[in-house]
């Protein structure tokens, strides 16, 4: 292998090996370039070396802690190395690999930059070591040993794009138009034919297999208008890049496209704005991402009783009162990169009008499938229990598709109750403790008691928001099985650019007490994948035998195949997601999530209920200057709750368990709910006093 070592990059001389489909078609760029770099990837790490790769416009990089990590260069590459570290360095792990025995490893990259696409760099003005590459998606932290090490690679990343000024979004791109494609059957007929088949049978296989075609070829439309889509919003990209370039802005100044959810139109990357703490996100993921391989009731509106009275719960929010005003949500989070987000405080146009106690009772919208749980259970078919169990911690979750809002942060000692006895359960959650915020629950139904507590603690990464549950859900049957489990973290996307969306991913243990247990993994979505939230999973018996495999999405539904064996033609429903409402809103409620903060005809309410909180209440109203004063008022008696709570306050209706932090009911709501006895509640959400802080 020709290797040398260089202060500065030659001009292009010789064609680079075809590195592979990526690369094919496509005018060499000379001589690869490689070496090492010193890449930012969190605060916990820092900065860390990585074998970096230049060629044909691709710039890959991969960890260097085996020698065979770096051995990504073929015999008859020309590669010109960077740094007196980079040839000291792969001649040691040359040596070290040829007194092995020579053997070879396939390099595992962990993470690849096109520079013939989206993409920007520029040099550091505060360190003469270090420069910035800038994509869509991503910023990469750089350093080098040298000042003249940074000056090669820069020329080289400069030489790359001179090259290859971005042929794969400026050139012609050869799509199949579906309309192009056809099919002949005279073959097919004449082997039928030959075969003694009348003509009837002929021309019927004939028109099947046109059937067919026809479904072939309507997929193949959805994905060239898909693929369209993305390659105009890449070219979009791109002439904002090229754009920033040919005016001479050497701040990479990017004029991003319209986004619904921010107001931000341009972002300047300097110094500041470009910290290391904005690649943080990026680089968990690439260090520490997982690796995961791969009974129909709908919600109704019946009748129900509430003492004398009959009424029917509510179908859509009320019409908004007031016109909705545009926040930069940027404006408002910049400067929390890496904070908890429970503590920063947003305007009122980020809230959906629930807060997070109610939040926590959508988890039992689907609480059939825990009826269903205790039914099989009683009959003695264990193994069907614990897969609706199953089900049920993933019905959770399908509430949050196109959720992008925040529910209200409860005020400690804040409370929520829900008496639904058309679904035959009685709900109850109250803010136990602010700083940690934690949220118990207690349920009850037909059979069975669903109980918990949820510390959630999020961070904002500047392109996502992660919320990590901490915690642990309990299921307990009147029989005495119990099954324990705690949720997978969820993670936000595209906060500044590109289209909100939410998605969880984790492993989620479901652990019984007697026969049977679950695993179930929560893929990952990835940027280009094209089959989002999938869940698969198994349930086992005490020896570890699998007994069943589930399989669907957390957002749709949940099926199952008993035995070992994986045939999904021969699987059976579990469960499945209920229909959006037709009067759909900017919160993309549920049905069932509409009818959370109804004041449903004489329900009396302790004064702590989150139905009464007024910012929440102007909200749904649409009276957003109204929610937005009654929020920042709310706010700062919320700032006294740490005060409140070491000065002994205790929640009302849930008591600590020892020193651990889970909390059990104590019971006596329900019972004070009946006699409407509320003396001891006091009014969290009136005008306070330093008097009304005390004992609150």
């Amino acid at each position: 292998m020709p290797l040398t070592r260089s202060k500065s990059l030659p001009s292009t001389d010789a064609a680079t090996e075809n590195g592979g489909s990526d690369r094919q078609n496509l005018p060499s760029t000379g001589r690869s370039v490689a070496g090492i770099l010193h890449k930012w990837t969190n605060y916990g790490k820092g900065w860390r070396s990585r074998w970096f790769l230049l060629r044909d416009g691709i710039l890959s990089y991969s960890k260097i802690r085996r020698p065979e990590n770096v051995n990504m260069l073929s015999p008859s590459d020309d590669v010109r190395l960077i740094g007196d570290n980079s040839t000291d360095r792969l001649s040691r792990m040359y040596s070290c690999s040829g007194r092995g025995g020579g053997r070879r490893k396939h390099h595992k990259t962990i993470g690849i930059v096109h520079l013939k696409q989206v993409s920007s760099y520029r040099e550091s003005k505060s360190d003469n070591k270090k420069f910035y590459i800038f994509t869509a998606t991503k910023t990469l932290h750089l350093r080098t040993d040298s000042r003249s090490d940074r000056a090669a690679w820069l020329q080289a990343l400069a030489s790359t794009r001179r090259v290859l000024p971005l042929q794969s979004l400026s050139g012609d791109f050869s799509f199949v138009s579906p309309k192009d494609l056809s099919i002949s059957t005279e073959r097919l007929k004449e082997r039928l034919r030959e075969e003694g088949i009348n003509e009837n049978l002929v021309k019927e296989c004939e028109e099947i297999v046109d059937s067919e075609f026809s479904e072939v070829q309507e997929q193949i439309k959805l994905l060239h208008e898909e693929r369209t889509k993305l390659l105009n919003a890449l070219k979009q990209l791109e002439m904002a890049n090229l754009e920033a370039e040919a005016s001479g802005i050497h701040e990479s100044v990017y004029q991003l496209p319209d986004n619904k959810y921010s107001s931000l139109r341009s972002g300047k990357y300097s110094e500041c704005s470009t910290s290391a703490s904005s690649d943080v996100f990026e680089d968990i993921s690439e260090e520490d991402e997982p690796s995961f391989h791969d009974t129909n009731e709908c919600f109704s509106e019946p009748d129900v009783g509430s003492g004398d009275m009959h009424f029917k719960r509510r179908i859509r929010l009320p019409d908004p009162a007031e016109k909705e005003k545009g926040v930069s949500l940027w404006s408002m989070i910049k400067d929390n990169v890496g904070k908890d987000l429970s503590r920063v405080c947003l305007p009122v146009y980020f809230n959906e009008p629930i807060s997070s106690l109610q939040k926590c009772f959508e988890d039992l919208e689907y609480s059939y499938l825990l009826d269903q749980a205790y039914e099989y259970g009683k009959s003695g078919n264990s193994l069907l229990r614990a897969l609706y169990v199953a089900a049920f911690a993933v019905s959770g979750y399908a509430s949050t598709e196109g959720r992008h809002c925040k529910p209200f942060n409860p005020l400690l000692g804040e409370t929520y109750e829900a008496d639904f006895p058309e679904k035959g359960i009685r709900f109850f959650s109250e803010k136990v403790s602010h700083h940690p915020t934690v949220i118990a629950c207690h349920c009850e139904g037909k059979g069975w008691k669903f109980s918990g507590d949820t510390n959630l603690r999020s961070k904002f990464w500047g392109r996502s928001i992660q919320l990590e549950p901490v915690g642990v859900l309990t299921l307990e049957f009147d029989d005495g099985e119990t099954f324990q489990w705690s949720k997978v973290t969820t993670t936000i996307y595209n906060i500044l650019l590109g289209k909100l969306y939410c998605d969880h991913h984790g492993t989620m243990q479901i652990r019984g007490n007697r026969q049977y247990s679950c695993t179930l993994k929560f893929k990952e979505q990835s940027i280009l994948d094209r089959n989002p939230h999938q869940v698969n999973g198994v349930v086992e018996d005490v020896t570890g035998k699998k007994a069943a495999t589930v399989f669907g999405k957390w957002n749709d539904s949940l099926h199952y195949v008993a035995g070992d064996a994986l045939n999904k033609a021969s699987a059976s429903l579990l469960w499945k997601s209920t229909k959006p409402p037709p009067n759909v809103t900017r919160y993309n409620l549920t049905s069932f999530a509409i009818t959370l903060n109804e004041l449903t005809p004489g329900l009396e309410l302790p004064p702590t209920d989150s139905r009464l909180r007024p910012d929440q209440r102007h909200l749904e109203k649409g009276e957003y200057e109204k929610a937005n004063e009654e929020k920042q008022r709310l706010e700062r008696r919320q700032r006294m709750s740490r005060k409140i709570q070491e000065s002994g306050w205790r929640p009302r209706w849930f008591e600590q368990q020892g020193e651990s932090e889970s909390y059990k009911f104590t019971g006596g709501y329900w019972e004070a709910r009946e006699e409407r006895r509320w003396d001891d509640c006091p009014n969290i959400f009136g005008e306070f006093t330093e008097e009304i802080t005390d004992c609150a």
